[in-house]
């Protein structure tokens, strides 16, 4: 067994130069990398044979594997890591690149809206799939409510919130509530805490209701009651995903078992936001390859994900999901590039941290 590779700087700079040329031409072709290719392609003035000698010590440390059916050599999992932390040049993305971003993430369309055009738009642009963690909707101000009586014990709550998202939410009551009970309710949570997180509110009028005057009890009662199931975290989905077929033709990813149990997981999705949110507390690209995501389905894939944030606080992760062998100088600024645009979108929308 390979001992785990050693770090960068441990290498001399030959060994760089060939770790880097050949995982950039592994990268570009898919195919197995020889002495001979290296020769002609890394531009040193050394012998196959020295090459030769270079890439064995490299694959004893663990960075590179030879296939059986080739002569030549791959990147292993840590092979990638060395390469992506110390070896990967990176350039900006490209402003016109940028511009496309902003173009296409434009706010005024709601949240829900913004965060299927982010996952579309970075699955394209890196022919991968696309995954964005959904923020919680106690994150954001809470701008309007109504209350809509269905039937005795039934209420339609209808929310409208501070980055234009229209939330329903219907209600299991104790008692029929007539229609002016409904107005004034509805009337004091507009008139009290327009502008405020859900959270805000819920904390807001419990407390309200300890030190309360007799004469507001009744009223009170009757907010909480309603304002405890409509302002409650909903059911919505943790996360969307973009693009899963592009896997699909990719040459990496041909086994049937190995695409099955990845598209498992994205049905999931449980799992892979878990790992997203590994990244939330994290500023910058974080880049998870192989087994390092600490999940089954994902040992032979790559994450790149990022934080978007908006008006200082994080809102949720945007990243990408595709092989290792994947263009990472391309990847990481397209999926930095896109989380910051993300954000700069939602705080335009008017999104409000708690």
């Amino acid at each position: 067994m390979s001992r785990k590779g050693p770090p960068s700087s441990e290498l001399d700079p030959r060994a760089r130069h060939l770790l880097r040329t050949l995982i950039a031409r592994h990268i570009e072709d898919g195919e197995p990398v020889g002495s001979q290719t290296l020769a002609r392609h890394a531009g040193l003035d050394v012998s196959p044979a020295t090459i030769r000698n270079i890439l064995a010590d490299l694959e004893d440390s663990g960075l590179l594997t030879a296939p059986h059916t080739s002569a030549g050599r791959v990147p292993t999992a840590q092979g990638y890591r060395v390469f992506v932390d110390s070896l990967l040049q990176l350039r900006p993305l490209p402003e016109h690149d940028v511009s496309r971003l902003r173009s296409q993430l434009a706010a005024g369309g709601g949240t829900q809206s913004l965060l299927g055009s982010a996952s579309e738009l970075v699955s394209a642009m890196t022919r991968f799939v696309g995954v964005v963690s959904v923020p919680r909707r106690e994150q954001f101000a809470f701008r309007y409510i109504d209350f809509v009586a269905v039937d005795s014990q039934r209420v339609m709550a209808i929310l409208v919130f501070a980055d234009n998202e229209v939330q329903n939410r219907l209600i299991q009551t104790r008692r029929a509530y007539e229609p002016s009970e409904l107005e004034r309710i509805a009337n004091y949570l507009n008139a009290h805490f327009a502008g405020r997180s859900v959270a805000d509110i819920r904390a807001t009028l419990v407390a309200e209701m300890r030190v309360a005057r007799h004469e507001m009890e009744n009223l009170l009662a009757q907010t909480v009651e309603l304002a405890e199931q409509a302002l409650a975290p909903d059911g919505e989905d943790d996360m969307v995903v973009a693009g899963q077929t592009r896997l699909i033709g990719v040459q990496d990813l041909a086994d049937l078992d190995r695409l099955r149990d990845l598209f498992e997981a994205f049905s999931r999705k449980r799992e892979i936001l878990q790992l997203l949110e590994r990244t939330v507390s994290a500023p910058g690209v974080r880049i998870f390859i192989g087994e390092e995501t600490g999940l089954a389905p994902l040992e032979g894939v790559s994450v790149v994900s990022a934080p978007y944030a908006a008006d200082g606080k994080v809102l949720g992760v945007l990243g990408v999901i595709g092989p290792t062998r994947m263009a990472y100088e391309r990847v990481i600024p397209v999926v930095q590039a896109t989380a910051e645009v993300l954000g700069a979108a939602i705080e335009r929308g008017g999104v409000a941290p708690t």
